[in-house]
């Protein structure tokens, strides 16, 4: 009799039913339903897709650039002088390659920049990681570098021409004032958002330090850290920029800042027009070669991207 009382408390015709009585089909249902879904869906996209979808936007938009840069000049709203045809800079492009000074103007500031680059990564990490880890040290620096990072880059030449002269040294002085408070100002904030949570497991589990800022604060906080690289970058170009427009000289070979300027000066609008897209294509190449990759890594790491 008791046990016909227990039985009837489980099947109640109006309540959910026990998990005791579900059927071992039922059980078998919910966890592939369960592993369904935390599977990531991996499929190879077809090639017409990636054209279609990555490759066909973005050549349509400078196609459609180059018609509206074309109409301009034929309608002639300004003197050919000052707006000169998409021809006319094909033009100064080709004559350039022909000489062999194109590649070679490119890869003056490109080695630059990466090479400043590269020396700001190495001084601006760590200084992030002091930054945000150390209190006092943050209250005594912090606000000094979100201001050199709103400070313009182009304000660093003057002194570092009179410091270090016309040289490399004063290139790269001007690419790390301008990149190293973004690399750390981001490092800042990525660590600023790590969950609390992960640093109390963290050193539960021993990983407290060196071993704990390695293992458990720099992978939780990359997502910060690596915009701060991106913005970084982006200050080290201009700043590059800006340094070779204004120290502009023989001894320091001649970049797509120089050229730019000596367009500038002799006013050849179709090699301004020239060094301006060559300066643009730079930025957008690193950025797809470099910073995309990186940050669909990331975003894939975290479950947040599905791969294709």
């Amino acid at each position: 009799m008791a046990s016909t009382d227990i039985t009837s408390d489980r099947k109640r015709p109006d309540g959910p039913a026990d998990p005791v009585d579900a059927k071992p089909d039922d059980l078998a249902g919910l966890e592939a339903g369960l592993d369904a879904l935390d599977a990531v869906q991996i499929r190879r996209t077809p090639v017409r897709e990636v054209l279609l979808r990555k490759v066909l936007p973005p050549v349509v938009a400078v196609a459609l650039v180059l018609i509206v840069w074309e109409l301009l000049v034929r309608a002639e709203v300004t003197e050919v002088y000052k707006l000169p045809p998409p021809s006319a800079v094909w033009d100064s492009a080709k004559d350039m390659w022909l000489k062999g000074t194109l590649l070679e103007v490119v890869w003056t500031s490109v080695s630059r920049g990466l090479l400043g680059f590269l020396l700001a990564v190495a001084i601006g990490t760590p200084l992030g990681l002091l930054v945000a880890r150390v209190k006092l040290v943050r209250a005594a620096i912090g606000p000094i570098l979100a201001g050199l990072q709103s400070l313009p880059s182009v304000a660093w030449v003057a002194p570092a021409v009179i410091w270090l002269g016309l040289n490399d040294q004063m290139m790269f002085a001007v690419i790390l004032l301008g990149a190293v408070p973004s690399i750390a100002n981001g490092l800042v904030s990525g660590v600023d958002q790590v969950p609390p949570l992960f640093l109390r497991a963290g050193r539960t589990l021993g990983a407290t330090g060196i071993r704990g800022t390695w293992h458990i604060v720099l992978p939780a906080a990359l997502p910060g850290y690596l915009a701060g690289l991106k913005q970084g970058w982006a200050f080290s170009w201009r700043s590059l920029m800006a340094a070779e427009i204004i120290a502009s000289s023989p001894e320091l070979g001649l970049g797509l800042g120089q050229l730019l300027e000596n367009n500038r000066s002799s006013f050849d609008m179709p090699g301004i027009f020239l060094a301006i897209l060559l300066i643009l294509f730079v930025g957008i190449a690193i950025d797809l070669l470099i910073f995309s990759p990186l940050e669909r890594w990331v975003l894939r790491s975290r479950g947040l991207l599905v791969k294709n």
